[in-house]
């Protein structure tokens, strides 16, 4: 049931003294984004990386850069992860005065556009929005660090926001973030996602990259070449 699944290993969890190597492994290992956590000490409590390293480790995969900035205000910044090479931007609603404005510039910017759901933000945000977005991440944790565990009331809005998704015949990909393994992962799957990002699930393990991501498809070990 999983095996179609877009997984997005948060390089958040990877090892940041060979960066760009790490990138090239996941996507040799069967990535299908690559997803970058941008924060800005502000926003959320932990300090990462900014433009001038997504535009370094662009050359390392062909994978599109599914770029997450939790980061206020995000206005500021975003046509410098653009023009980095960021393929697909997610920004806050409330990073910023006026979401639909955004959306615009991102478009605008020729990045594809989306939006991202902390826990306790209600699903409806989306609602006069929903034409101009490319992808709805649902946070399933607290943002601002990894290796936490899943908050189960956000299957309920991965639920919601299925329904949202279908109702509007728009292509929109669904997105779960935080605390997402094998486990997790089939559950986000059933409630209605259509992508994944894990980070420490992923880089767990020197050399089994390929295994780890065949793992959140729900493909047996045994399976993998």
């Amino acid at each position: 049931m999983t095996e179609n699944v877009l997984i997005s290993p948060s390089i958040l969890s990877a090892d940041f003294a060979c960066l760009g190597a790490e990138v090239a492994a996941i996507d040799q290992a069967g990535a299908d984004m690559i997803h970058i956590d941008v924060m800005d000490g502000h926003y959320v409590p932990n300090l990462t990386i900014g433009p001038a390293v997504v535009k370094a480790l662009k050359p390392h995969s062909k994978k599109p850069f599914d770029v997450h900035l939790m980061i206020s205000p995000a206005d500021p910044l975003i046509e410098a992860f653009a023009n980095a090479g960021s393929d697909l931007i997610t920004v806050h609603p409330d990073a910023g005065p006026h979401l639909h404005r955004t959306l615009q510039s991102l478009r605008n910017l020729g990045c594809k556009a989306g939006i991202a759901l902390n826990p306790a933000t209600h699903a409806d945000v989306i609602d006069y929005v929903i034409d101009d977005i490319d992808l709805i991440l649902v946070m399933s944790v607290n943002p601002g660090f990894g290796g936490q565990s899943f908050i189960t009331s956000q299957l309920r809005k991965i639920e919601t926001l299925r329904r949202k998704i279908d109702n509007s015949g728009n292509d929109i990909i669904l997105e779960v973030d935080g605390g997402v393994n094998p486990i997790t992962a089939r559950d986000c799957i059933l409630a209605g996602a259509s992508a994944l990002v894990a980070g420490s699930a992923v880089f767990k393990g020197a050399g089994t990259y390929q295994q780890n991501i065949s793992a959140l498809r729900g493909i047996p070990a045994s399976q993998v070449a």
